[in-house]
């Protein structure tokens, strides 16, 4: 019977410390990180219209704590994940057309999406304290 212990010099595969990290792995990791923090955002969606449905009283309670320091943080995380994702996925929508697969083309759109991000988000909010 052949001796089953018999050590090879196996191949070690890749590992996260050997890669430099690129703008699109990073942007790979923040498209994911958005996405699972719309989860918890949608949450806080979810109560402010089950308050609202609830009542006076309740909705009221809600908005006190979405107008506080924190809730206005929180708000304004999830207002900025719900613009990266969206932009993160017109970015791979451009991909399955078969463009901006070049070097350049790849580092530009993972540009334009984080930027486009912190620029919409802050649009955003200026347009909701310009209409309050």
């Amino acid at each position: 019977m052949a001796d089953s212990k018999l050590e090879r010099a196996r191949p070690l595969s890749p590992h996260l410390q050997i890669y430099k990290p690129a703008m699109t792995m990073v942007m790979s990791v923040f498209h994911r990180l958005t996405g699972v923090a719309l989860y918890g955002g949608t949450v806080f969606l979810a109560a402010w219209l089950i308050a609202a449905a609830m009542g006076k009283g309740s909705f009221e309670a809600v908005q006190w704590v979405y107008g506080s320091l924190i809730g206005r943080l929180i708000l304004l995380g999830f207002s900025w994940a719900l613009l990266h994702h969206m932009l993160g996925g017109i970015r791979h929508l451009i991909w399955d057309t078969g463009r901006g697969y070049g070097a350049n083309e790849r580092a530009m759109l993972a540009r334009l999406t984080l930027i486009g991000s912190l620029v919409l988000t802050v649009l955003v909010w200026v347009a909701a304290y310009t209409v309050r």
